[in-house]
């Protein structure tokens, strides 16, 4: 295996990767609030493993001109930006009570929750298929055979790295991150970047 051309797909997969905010967000809320959050960050590391591998091979054609299909993500990505970036707000806005306990929606429904928040945040985000399937898809057909493999373990490794230290970044530093003033500025740069992606969506249509 070319190990130089692992080290190419790991370096472009972290350029397209680290960028999508709403994966990145949720991730680093997780971290913060320390709720099932390398959870989080392997759902969201086995979600791009899988779109990474569609791109690959053979999938990222079908997707660039399936105009219906992009058309259908766009509009539920702008959908769900908007109710997360909703609840961040709301949570930024909410003025906490002494002894009070968050309870976020994420947090009551437990594991399974968290799994389909990190779902949710990974494939209503039309940015995803873009720079995951589409881009990195377009750059690995340029390689063949096993050289393909390794850009595409190089790209999927940067994917795991990333979210792995993220979350473990987050948690570390969750005790300064989740006090009540620090988290109500964390919630309202969410929200904000949230109603940002699903108006650069609106703006696609």
């Amino acid at each position: 295996m070319n190990f130089w051309v692992l080290l190419q797909g790991f370096g472009l997969g972290a350029t397209m990767i680290i960028p999508i905010g709403a994966q990145n967000a949720y991730v680093l809320n997780q971290g913060i609030k320390r709720h099932h959050h390398f959870t989080t960050a392997t759902t969201c590391s086995l979600l791009d493993m899988l779109f990474i591998s569609l791109g690959m091979f053979g999938g990222g054609a079908l997707l660039s001109q399936s105009q219906t299909l992009l058309y259908g993500v766009t509009i539920a990505g702008m959908v769900f930006l908007t109710v997360y970036g909703a609840l961040s707000l709301k949570s930024a806005l909410k003025t906490a009570q002494p002894n009070e306990e968050e309870t976020p929606t994420a947090m009551s429904l437990g594991r399974k929750g968290v799994i389909l928040g990190a779902i949710g945040v990974t494939v209503f985000n039309p940015h995803l298929y873009l720079d995951t399937v589409v881009i990195l898809g377009s750059l690995g057909g340029q390689f063949s055979g096993l050289e393909r493999v390794a850009f595409a373990l190089g790209t999927m490794l940067a994917s795991i790295v990333w979210f792995y230290s993220l979350s473990y970044a987050a948690s570390k530093m969750s005790h300064i991150l989740s006090q009540p003033k620090v988290r109500r500025i964390i919630d309202g740069l969410i929200a904000v970047m949230m109603f940002t992606i699903a108006f650069m969506l609106s703006k696609q249509l």
